[in-house]
């Protein structure tokens, strides 16, 4: 039996393997629909396949990798229209919490969204889109986590896990992050000023708008669109098979996802 430092020693490892891996498929190093090899993740990261096994196994459960049985495990798949429906729900859910948080918001949570819309302008200005996508998922997490209850951050956390493999495709141009951006501060403003209907309509609007963005730049699968950009020693090419029903719980603190 391993000992209880051991247990400790392999639960943080499979952690930071948990994070470098989601940081491949979030890249799209790992490509949507990609097949994960756990000993190709072993070697590149220089680890046994243990760690590489459990932390996999986590993904799982956060909604960024799906098992399926005696096939393996792969990089989540989600189709153009399982996106669209996604925007939908995330656009009444950050509506409620924009809602709540106008009716309560503190002067500090206040400073701190502010200080996230200027973040995202400097990426803006920078033409810095990772840093921009950075900042918007903080922007998110904050509204969820000031104005929203635990079940609908639950749920938005699970349904922005899916959305990350579409997100660079919504937010690499200069001009979507003008206007994704705009909206933020139109969310700001109406919290700020403690108007729970036009933060509500605000953040509603602002989803809306990002599932506008996205349809504007459909323009292939998942795969195709991830691909972009990324080399793929990892993976097993085969074309992967069926992918179950989507499911699973949020783990990051910053899976909100794009708008």
């Amino acid at each position: 039996m391993p000992s209880a430092l051991e247990i400790v020693r392999t639960r943080s490892l499979a952690s930071l393997v948990a994070q470098e891996i989601e940081t491949l498929i979030l890249t799209g190093a790992l490509a949507a629909g990609e097949r994960l090899n756990e000993q190709a993740l072993a070697t590149r990261l220089g680890v046994s396949r243990g760690p590489v096994r459990e932390a996999v196994r986590g993904l799982e459960r956060s909604g960024l990798v799906v098992g399926v049985r005696n096939q393996g495990s792969y990089v989540r798949q989600v189709s153009a229209e399982e996106a669209l429906e996604i925007y939908d729900i995330r656009a009444a859910i950050t509506g409620l919490a924009c809602a709540r948080l106008a009716e309560a918001a503190t002067r500090a949570q206040v400073a701190a969204l502010r200080a996230l819309v200027k973040r995202m302008e400097d990426a803006r200005r920078a033409d810095d889109a990772p840093a921009y996508y950075a900042a918007n998922l903080d922007f998110h997490a904050a509204l969820l986590a000031h104005g929203g209850g635990p079940r609908a951050r639950r749920l938005y956390e699970e349904l922005g896990n899916e959305l990350h493999l579409f997100r660079r495709r919504a937010l690499v141009q200069p001009e979507n992050m003008r206007r994704s951006n705009a909206e933020h501060a139109a969310i700001l403003r109406a919290i700020a000023a403690g108007d729970a209907a036009a933060a509500r309509a605000a953040g509603e609007a602002h989803i809306a708008g990002g599932k506008r963005r996205f349809q504007a730049t459909d323009t292939g699968t998942p795969r195709q669109a991830a691909r972009k950009g990324g080399e793929d020693h990892d993976t097993d090419h085969r074309s992967p098979p069926p992918q179950p029903a989507r499911g699973g719980r949020g783990a990051r603190r910053g899976a909100a996802g794009p708008a």
